[in-house]
């Protein structure tokens, strides 16, 4: 909860990432709020203050997200404002003719996007969507030791530097 205050008043792919990895976080933990508070919420050495808000936070999170129909995939719909907030300004900065470097990195990685897109097993998401899910399955295979062929390394460079360029700007 901590982390993702800070991180979405500092870089919103960032604060995506990690409430994806949330997200997940609850589901392993079958929505039990008990269980994150016995076994996992105590890794971050919190005091008794910052324990109950964090507590608070999680309960929230498996509350907005049992009601909004995301227990076993999906995200709850403040991580989709989110998107839709970041998707606004990649709009803004593609017009914008100042931004030359961040249309260059948009356009490197659009046949990227395009291929991803399409193999999304015809569920149409936006590029920015496509963006942030192939980037949260490379860090999903990354933590997992599991190999990476050079297309898929390619494919996420090219996204990585186009989100970093877009959270640079997210203003």
């Amino acid at each position: 909860m901590f982390v993702a205050k800070k991180l979405r008043k500092q870089n919103l792919v960032a604060y995506l990432m990690y409430m994806y990895q949330v997200e997940d976080v609850i589901r392993s933990y079958d929505f039990d709020v008990e269980a994150l508070a016995e076994s996992y919420l105590p890794r971050f050495d919190y005091d008794d203050e910052e324990l109950e808000e964090a507590l608070g936070w999680y309960d929230g999170l498996v509350r907005m997200m049992r009601e909004e129909g995301c227990m076993e995939r999906g995200h709850v719909q403040v991580v989709k404002n989110t998107i839709f907030l970041l998707a606004d300004r990649h709009r803004e900065l593609l017009s914008d003719e100042k931004m030359p470097f961040y249309s260059a990195a948009y356009y490197k990685a659009l046949p990227f996007i395009v291929e991803l897109r399409q193999k999304g097993n015809g569920k149409m998401k936006s590029e920015l969507e496509v963006c942030l899910d192939a980037l949260y399955g490379f860090t999903l295979l990354k933590m997992q030791n599991r190999p990476v062929n050079t297309e898929t390394a390619a494919a996420i460079s090219a996204i990585s530097n186009f989100l970093n360029m877009l959270a640079d700007n997210q203003q």
